[in-house]
């Protein structure tokens, strides 16, 4: 489905886990973009000598070429210059017109936190498309997935998720279910015909109908918090998507939303759509005409 994937490298193992993602993501003819990003924060960096910036460059692509032949795989290689890793992925992704952007995972929590810190997730914030989020030890799962979940909230970024969801599982031969979390509403504070218990049992079953009526998901629902039971539910999942609602790659994520809490306690690999990734989906133009990246190297 994604035909243009940029994927953030470092030297550290959870590159090994995005490149794992990546490919599983990949469409058959799309296009793999391995980025590096090298310091480049002009306050720090002015005075710097040519040679020192050329031999960071050098020092980038090396290591590029040396993961794509470790991954024994065909991508482009690019590196750029920039204060931190999120906003270089940023820029390139931007350059590059990429549809996904892939990052893996530090080795903190379940998942971890995106690329080096709280500081390359906040840079991350108005990417122009898709990012998922390859867990720990994700390169030593298998490839194939059997069951691809979506967090539903009725909305209409839940509602693009699952049409996105969908066609991932059509493609891969997936079984298809959706989760929906349900809350208290506050009129249940006053008093009514039915107990605690039979209220929440109620808006279980309405949370499973309205998944049932999209037709062709297994639907889940349960009563708490969304991120701790969408995290729960993610345990039998091989992918997660959900929906963005705000500005950027994970949106709502970076102002302390349900997908910021994911990000960090999803038990599977996380994909998370933004506005412009809804936008960019029936685009199919999308991996021509990319500008050349800083330093690309074929």
């Amino acid at each position: 489905m994604f035909r243009n994937i940029v994927v953030g490298v470092d030297q550290h193992e959870g590159t090994r886990d995005a490149i794992a993602l990546a490919k599983n993501l990949l469409a058959r003819d799309g296009h793999l973009t391995l980025a590096h990003v090298y310091p480049g924060d002009p306050h720090v960096y002015r005075s710097a000598s040519p040679a020192y910036e050329a031999g960071e460059r050098e020092r980038a692509l090396e290591l590029l070429e040396k993961t794509r032949g470790q991954e024994g795989i065909e991508a482009e290689l690019s590196c750029i210059e920039s204060p931190s890793a999120g906003r270089g992925l940023h820029s390139l992704a931007e350059r590059q017109r990429a549809d996904l952007l892939v990052v893996g995972s530090c080795r903190r929590g379940l998942v971890g936190r995106v690329l080096i810190g709280d500081d390359t997730r906040a840079a991350l914030n108005g990417a122009p498309c898709a990012v998922a989020i390859a867990p720990t030890g994700h390169r030593n799962e298998s490839p194939l997935m059997r069951e691809i979940g979506v967090g539903y909230d009725g909305s209409p970024e839940s509602n693009h998720a699952v049409e996105v969801a969908r066609t991932l599982a059509n493609e891969r031969g997936a079984k298809l279910s959706a989760f929906k979390a349900v809350a208290m509403p506050a009129t249940a504070l006053t008093p009514g015909p039915l107990g605690l218990g039979e209220m929440i049992a109620a808006l279980v079953d309405d949370a499973r109908d309205s998944i049932a009526a999209l037709g062709g998901i297994e639907p889940h629902a349960a009563y708490g918090p969304p991120a701790e039971e969408l995290a729960l539910y993610s345990a039998s999942l091989d992918l997660l998507v959900v929906g963005s609602r705000g500005y950027g790659p994970f949106g709502r994520l970076i102002h302390g939303s349900t997908s910021q809490q994911l990000a960090r306690i999803a038990r599977c690999s996380l994909l998370v759509l933004t506005r412009g990734a809804r936008d960019a989906e029936t685009d199919e133009t999308a991996t021509g005409g990319r500008e050349p990246a800083v330093a690309a190297r074929a």
